[in-house]
């Protein structure tokens, strides 16, 4: 049997060579490490698979909306939330970065709002309306009905914006921030004080030129002298001056009206007059007043015309949200949300 034994050997050499040289092979390229992965190459991935990922940090949470014509509370997971209400606040043919630029203050507002123990004009067992009292908000059967044929790709553009933006809020100084909005500007936006009564930081008169090219910066409006002097309570005569504007806003609005020494604010007057915004002037002709006003809007926070003409001229939506919000982060939410989820 001896003279078997180096045959042996030798085909116990070569098998082992056999399972040796493949690892001798692959050792230098791996550093002697393990470094297996499995790859993937996604060229030709479907649109917003890139936001994919970032669109389950919206998931886990839900919105109960009030809704108000049909008196009912509906439970909306959050991303479906908020493309029903940048659906319903902003025009879809806007550039994709004003609509992530809304997307984001949609979200700001409604995580803070969830945040809060504020139901102020809330029934019982919703957290937010669907009105203007919060923010506006469309169903998919609303938007259907309102875009008919362009429904897939309008949703489609809309979805890609709140996904681009998703777990994202916009903070000062750590804390959510109210994310004012509104239509038009008058060439500036206004001091939160100005309109409102709090002081914030982050909402500072800017400039905002782009909407001049709004279709809803310039509008005029006629009522009867009876109807002007009942709304504000006052008495016109005969003069030829019809109140006399005694001091403006930082946003170059009308702040004080003085009216033979009865004074009434700008947001009165507008709010009185239901004008589109409190940049405004007027003339008597016969007997009606003829009222023109510049810009739509409380004018507090972020220009959505302006919003769209930065977009036009190649800025992002952080580059948006930044001018318009002064000294404001944009911050991932995940903690929030996680806080609101563990509330549930």
């Amino acid at each position: 049997m001896k003279k078997f034994k180096p045959l042996i050997l030798l085909a116990s050499f070569l098998f082992a060579l056999t399972l040796l040289i493949p690892a001798i092979l692959v050792l230098p390229f791996g550093d002697g490490k393990a470094s297996g992965k499995l790859g993937e190459d996604l060229s030709n991935k479907a649109p917003n698979s890139e936001t994919a990922d970032n669109s389950s940090k919206d998931a886990a949470v839900e919105v109960a909306v009030y809704r108000s014509s049909a008196g009912q509370i509906d439970n909306v997971p959050l991303e479906e939330y908020l493309v029903g209400v940048v659906a319903a606040e902003m025009p879809v043919e806007f550039k994709e970065e004003a609509l992530k630029a809304q997307a984001l203050t949609a979200r700001t507002y409604i995580v803070k709002k969830m945040l809060s123990k504020d139901n102020l004009g809330v029934p019982e067992g919703a957290q937010v309306t669907d009105t203007q009292i919060h923010q506006v908000y469309l169903s998919k059967e609303q938007m259907r009905a309102n875009w008919g044929m362009e429904f897939e790709s309008n949703y489609s553009k809309i979805l890609s914006a709140v996904r681009a933006t998703s777990g994202q809020i916009l903070t000062y100084e750590g804390q959510a921030i109210d994310a004012s909005f509104f239509s038009t500007s008058n060439g500036y936006t206004e001091n939160s004080e100005d309109y409102w009564s709090n002081e914030m930081p982050y909402l500072r008169s800017v400039s905002s030129p782009w909407d001049k090219n709004s279709p809803k910066f310039n509008s005029v409006k006629e009522v009867t002298l009876k109807q002007f002097e009942s709304a504000l309570g006052v008495k016109v005569g005969s003069s030829g001056t019809i109140g006399k504007i005694v001091e403006r806003t930082t946003g170059k609005r009308v702040a004080k009206v003085d009216f033979n020494g009865k004074v009434l604010t700008g947001k009165q007057i507008r709010e009185k007059l239901d004008l589109r915004s409190s940049d405004f002037d007027w003339e008597r002709k016969g007997n009606s007043i003829v009222i023109t006003t510049r810009g739509f809007g409380h004018g507090v926070g972020m220009s959505q015309y302006g919003a769209n003409g930065m977009a036009a001229d190649g800025k992002d939506y952080q580059e948006i949200v930044k001018h318009y919000y002064q000294g404001v982060e944009v911050t991932s939410a995940d903690t929030m949300l996680a806080t609101i989820t563990a509330k549930k």
